[in-house]
């Protein structure tokens, strides 16, 4: 949000030296303009989930990155491990998809009071059959890239089926943020209308955005209903509220 409202215009901290994010991805465009102003600072990429006791991955993105590419989460801090499983429980290849599990003694003991939500996330390792390990899978969907880096990919629950085609739901985030009219956007699916939808702060119109999308995504991706927001509605930890977004949509206050 700072850069995307454009402080840096007004004002560059031009004695901070050290920049690590997390929580949500770090769009390209934003971490450009971040880089170009604070050609000196150190960035490091952050992953990591409270149910991991918070950050357990990370990436000094020391490098520059192509439009569409995604800045990798890297690897684990010590005491952890990251597996990627496939859906029959097995370590995904490279290129291939994965959900991104957590092991080690970073991994919490579960839900508070609430055993059957802890029995589903909180399982024993597929991988290890001589002993009781329990590893956290997080619903975060990811690959090694061609560097053997670790990427987020997308939530699980992101991904859906649409005109008979599997779509992440992030991807057309990412497309969206990399237009230079948009500062943020996000997207959601009715799956009682079959829609996609995507909230989008910035000046262009929702025509213009069309177009600017239909320059980037392949047909089936395009959202079949764009909505200008004056601001984007965040939770309490300043992420995006895409329960909020969809409710909204739904009960027809959009």
């Amino acid at each position: 949000m700072v850069s995307a409202f454009g402080t840096f215009d007004i004002i560059k901290p031009e004695y901070l030296h050290t920049v690590a994010f997390g929580s949500e991805v770090f769009p390209i465009k934003q971490f450009r303009l971040w880089k170009n102003a604070l050609p000196n600072a150190s960035f490091t990429n952050l992953y990591g989930p409270t149910e991991g006791t918070g950050m357990c991955c990370y990436f000094h993105a020391d490098r520059d990155f192509e439009d569409g590419e995604a800045i990798p989460i890297g690897k684990p801090f010590r005491n952890r491990e990251i597996l990627l499983l496939t859906d029959d429980g097995k370590l995904a290849e490279q290129g291939q998809e994965g959900e991104i599990c957590i092991r080690g003694t970073a991994v919490t003991l579960g839900y508070y009071n609430d055993p059957e939500r802890t029995s589903k996330a909180f399982v024993q390792n597929p991988l290890n059959s001589a002993y009781q390990e329990i590893i956290y899978k997080t619903g975060d969907m990811g690959k090694l890239n061609e560097r053997g880096e670790l990427v987020f990919v997308s939530r699980r629950d992101y991904q859906i089926k649409h005109m008979g085609h599997r779509i992440e739901l992030g991807e057309i985030e990412v497309s969206a943020n990399m237009i230079e009219a948009v500062q943020m956007a996000a997207c959601i699916y009715d799956k009682t209308k079959g829609k996609i939808v995507l909230f989008y702060v910035g000046t262009c119109t929702e025509k213009e955005l069309t177009v600017a999308l239909k320059e980037r995504l392949p047909r089936y991706m395009i959202p079949n209903k764009l909505i200008r927001l004056e601001t984007m509605p965040l939770t309490a930890n300043g992420k995006l509220n895409r329960v909020e977004l969809k409710n909204n949509f739904e009960n027809n206050i959009y």
